[in-house]
């Protein structure tokens, strides 16, 4: 299976990070074929609301940044994993402008699945985030989740919950 994984932690070696590689690790293990897009260090700029994208563009958004390299991935993949660590109830903003770009393809054609991957220094703060997952990506692309999985304080980093994120890229 084809995984796109938008990860949406400025932190490159920060818990969310962590939880990711983790993840990765279990489904490549089993043979998935896995794209991690660091959407931090990338140049994504939020949608303009043109609609250029669904009148002359095609299903192609008329900004040339770096989410023109991301489209092709989305196109193809079968499942798209959100991470993000929760600093104020919801997605970091640079994730946030990845998952509104993805309005110029409005659905995937081969997209299905989805999972949610969040991290936080407290807990109770993950809602926000988990409205827009089931509300976005499950009701309204009509993708099965495959899980949702949070971790927060000393969950962060600890061996328990890597395990936990590697068992579930294991058994896709």
């Amino acid at each position: 299976m084809k995984i796109l994984v938008f990860n949406g932690s400025p932190r490159p070696n920060g818990n969310t990070a962590a939880m990711v590689n983790a993840f990765a690790e279990g489904a490549e293990k089993n043979g998935h074929d896995i794209t991690v897009v660091a959407v931090c260090s990338k140049n994504i700029a939020g949608c303009l609301a043109c609609e250029y994208c669904h009148t002359k563009g095609n299903g192609r958004c008329i900004q040339r940044d770096d989410m023109q390299e991301i489209y092709p991935v989305l196109e193809e993949a079968e499942m798209i994993v959100l991470a993000s660590p929760v600093y104020y109830h919801s997605f970091t903003g640079q994730l946030q402008c990845a998952i509104n770009r993805i309005y110029a393809l409005d659905k995937p054609k081969h997209l299905k699945k989805a999972a949610l991957i969040l991290s936080s220094g407290s807990d109770g703060v993950f809602g926000g985030a988990i409205y827009e997952y089931q509300n976005s990506f499950l009701d309204y692309l009509k993708l099965e989740d495959m899980g949702i999985y949070t971790a927060y304080g000393k969950q962060n980093k600890s061996e328990e919950k890597l395990n936990e994120l590697r068992k579930f890229g294991e058994r896709l």
